[in-house]
């Protein structure tokens, strides 16, 4: 739809002429006016509410964020301690125990 230019504001004005009369008009003006400011006032309204909530929703992830930023940071030097504690450092391998259980294994079976 395109917007609305002087002729076509003129036809309407026309028609609410016959429809409505001469003394109604100003009075359906009147009504239609406050009827605009209204509507505008509430979605003023509705608009700035929005942005507040909005604004709440916003400070609290902030505060999940510095809480959760706070916990990793007290945690992290725990964590690099445990792991470096449970990294095994450059050792020898313990020598294997299946080597003496073969070799007495093979006593047994020469003995008998």
């Amino acid at each position: 739809m395109g917007q609305i230019g002087f002729p076509e504001l003129m036809i309407i004005f026309l028609i609410a002429l016959l429809v409505f009369g001469p003394k109604k008009l100003p009075e359906l003006g009147k009504s239609l006016g406050k009827g605009l400011k209204e509507f505008r006032r509430a979605t003023d309204d509705l608009k700035s509410t929005w942005q507040e909530q909005m604004k709440d929703v916003e400070r609290s992830v902030e505060e999940v964020k510095t809480t959760v930023n706070d916990a990793a940071n007290e945690i992290k030097p725990e964590l690099d301690f445990k792991s470096q504690l449970t990294t095994p450092a450059t050792t020898k391998p313990a020598a294997s125990t299946a080597e003496p259980a073969k070799e007495e294994e093979s006593k047994e079976v020469h003995q008998a």
